[in-house]
This record gives structure tokens, C-alpha cells and sequence, in this order.
């Protein structure tokens, strides 16, 4: 299965079906002290990946949580899956978010456990059988090449490894949506590399709709024009002019939303803030 690929056309809008799987509607946020997010506005449709692009600080790790319901917004609505979810109870939270995958800024790992518990951590307090989370942790781990971790433990792992068991985490319940927070912070060229590979594998495998963080330009750039080609086992350039379709981009600033739209779009902006981070 491949990615769909366009030529890159100003007219031709990214796909999406009727019911999108994150809506925003006028979200704000405010800490003591500090405006977050400013009457935030976007929609994540069916088999759509989103680039969350911006400099530290701007809010993009504040929007992932609100989009899993790990923060309440203090106005605006947010929908998950059809779900209106800024006040909902936490008992009914929780069903929506097994349906989603969190890989977190460093991974987060529990050093005291293994891989493999720690990526079938919520497995085991759901008390599913120990042969089925050995099958199950084991497929995760072959997806991201790493089968022969299974038994390690996370302080024998380099920083690309580590995030790449995050990774496989956030795969374990073959997830609706998928939001990465900043996975290539602090990792070398190569490596994080290797890590868009792994999320561009995902979305051309299994559609997965997902939300990307990233102030690496670089990593948005490779995600738009390369796509996974299963009979190689590898990613692939897009013939020149070409890009993926269904990767699209969002830009803060500020707290403010100050682009929504294709890759084409994104290089022929105007917007001098825009420009200035581009380049």
C-alpha cells in the first residue's frame, strides 16, 4: 500500500472524509500568568496526518493533551471520534483514549520494567492474558525493528531506540489516532531520520489519522514528500513535484493558529511569520 500523491497543485485541498476524527472549535488555555492557546480553530480528518509546526513554547505539547482530554480547555469545544469531550467525566474520557496512541517528548519509559511491559502496560492492568501480550508486544516491536529488545530494559537502550519502543507503545491497541509529541527532540540526523520513517510507515500501512509536534522542518519536509514502499521495507522519494496528499500543516504563534493548509501553500505563504520560521 502506498501514499496518495498529487502534483503539487495551489487548487487541489487535502482529503477528508465527513466526520472528522479531532475537531477544534475557538479552543483557548490560559496557566496563571500565561495565554496558551488563543481561540485555536482545525479539524484532523480520516487518514490525515497534521505537522504541528512552531518555536518552544508556543503551546503545540498544550494542544496534543487537550486533544487526548488531558487538559480542559477554559473556552471552545473539542470533539474526538464525534465525541464532545471538554467536560466530559474522566470514567468516560478514558474508553476514548484507548483508542488513541500517545507517544510523549522523550519517550517517557519506566526504567524499572522491561520493554515489553512497558509497552504492554496498560494490557497488563487490563488483565489480558500473558501469552496474548507477548504476541501482541512482540508484533509492535517487529513493526518498529526492534523484536530482540523485548526483554531489555530501557537504561541498555540509545535515545533512538528509546523512542522508538515509545513508539510501539503507542501502537499496542492498534490505535483510531495517533499524536507524537516532538519524537525527534534532541535525536542526530540519522536517527531521526529513522523515526519519520517509522510514523511515515504508519501512515501508509494503516491510515492511521495522527498529529505530529515538530520545529524540525526537515521532519515535515521527509513525511510530505516520501511515502513507504512495502515490497522494499523502506521509505521512498515521491517523484519530483509530487507530495502527500494527506500531510497537512498547522503553525502557532503565540498561541494563535497562524496556518492551516498544504505543503504548497506552506512554501508560498506570505504570512511574514511564516516566512521567518521557513526560513
Amino acid at each position: 500500500m502506498t501514499a496518495s500523491a498529487i502534483s503539487a497543485d495551489p487548487n487541489r485541498s487535502p482529503a477528508a472524509g465527513p466526520e472528522p476524527i479531532v475537531e477544534f472549535r475557538n479552543v483557548s488555555i490560559s496557566f496563571p500568568g500565561n495565554s496558551v492557546l488563543d481561540d485555536v480553530s482545525f479539524k484532523v480528518g480520516p487518514n490525515e496526518s497534521r505537522v504541528l509546526l512552531g518555536p518552544a513554547g508556543v503551546g503545540k505539547s498544550v494542544l496534543l493533551k487537550l486533544a487526548n482530554g488531558l487538559l480542559c480547555p477554559d473556552s471552545g469545544a473539542i470533539h474526538l471520534f464525534g465525541h464532545e469531550i471538554s467536560q466530559m467525566p474522566e470514567k468516560e474520557l478514558f474508553s476514548l483514549r484507548t483508542r488513541t496512541g500517545f507517544v510523549f517528548q522523550e519517550g517517557a519509559l519506566f526504567d524499572s520494567l522491561t520493554v515489553r511491559d512497558n509497552i504492554a502496560y496498560q494490557l497488563i492492568q487490563e488483565e489480558v492474558a500473558d501469552d496474548e501480550i507477548d504476541v501482541r508486544v512482540r508484533e509492535s516491536l517487529r513493526f518498529v525493528g526492534l523484536e530482540q529488545t523485548f526483554s531489555l530494559y530501557p537504561g541498555s537502550l540509545s535515545g533512538g531506540m528509546r523512542r522508538r519502543v515509545a513508539i510501539a507503545r503507542a501502537l499496542i491497541h492498534t490505535p483510531d489516532l495517533l499524536l507524537y509529541d516532538s519524537p525527534t527532540g534532541g535525536l542526530d540526523p540519522v536517527t531521526s531520520t529513522t523515526i519519520i520513517e517509522l510514523i511515515v510507515k504508519q501512515r501508509d500501512v494503516y491510515r492511521t489519522p495522527s498529529i505530529l509536534v515538530t520545529h524540525r522542518l526537515q521532519d515535515a519536509f521527509t513525511m510530505c514528500s516520501h511515502r513507504f514502499e512495502p515490497a522494499e521495507d523502506r521509505m521512498v522519494p515521491l517523484p519530483k513535484g509530487q507530495y502527500d496528499v494527506n500531510t497537512t500543516f498547522l503553525m502557532l504563534s503565540e498561541g494563535r493558529l497562524i496556518f492551516d493548509g498544504t505543503l504548497h501553500e506552506l512554501v508560498n505563504s506570505d504570512n511574514p511569520l511564516v516566512r521567518e520560521f521557513i526560513e
